[in-house]
């Protein structure tokens, strides 16, 4: 009898608890709920504070598990700018592609934001991340750390990232 109780209130416990963490895990497609104007538009404001505190970043030197202005790799760059608006993203490029909603693989339904994957390599995971930036008719303009340049700005209108891009998550 004691046991049951224990496992019902143990039940009880886990259904009622809520995270206060913003993202969201689900399956490739829209979010289930409709999204009010306020909820987008503080969407919209964190997605503006998340890309200033990318842009603060350009410049610094790429560092293998970097997540410091000593050097970041493209997962620590996006784990550190989401970490300073409190939200707790994987510390990979292929867990962080885990997470949100997946996006059809159209870009016209990418938003600032957003991060952005690729597979960059002929490995078949998901391997390389960045924050959306821009969004127009032709391209997506991302922050992310590149092995060679550090942390840039970049486009899916480039050859390179044109061929590897796979995938857009929604995490705000």
């Amino acid at each position: 009898m004691k046991r049951l109780l224990f496992l019902l209130l143990l039940g009880i416990f886990f259904t009622a608890c809520k995270s206060t963490s913003p993202i969201v895990t689900s399956k490739k497609g829209e979010p289930k709920e409709k999204i009010s104007r306020a909820e987008k538009r503080k969407a919209n404001q964190l997605a503006e504070q998340l890309i200033d505190v990318a842009t603060e970043n350009l410049g610094i030197k790429y560092k293998y598990a970097g997540t410091t202005k000593a050097g970041f790799d493209c997962s620590g760059l996006m784990y550190t700018i989401f970490k300073s608006e409190n939200i707790n993203l994987p510390r990979n490029s292929f867990q962080q592609s885990k997470i949100g909603v997946v996006l059809n693989l159209q870009k016209d339904e990418a938003q600032k934001g957003d991060l952005i994957f690729f597979k960059t390599t002929k490995n078949k995971e998901i391997n390389h991340v960045g924050i959306v930036i821009e969004v127009t008719d032709e391209e997506i303009k991302f922050i992310h750390s590149s092995t060679s340049k550090g942390v840039i700005i970049s486009s899916t209108k480039e050859p390179y990232y044109k061929k590897t891009f796979v995938q857009i998550n929604r995490v705000l």
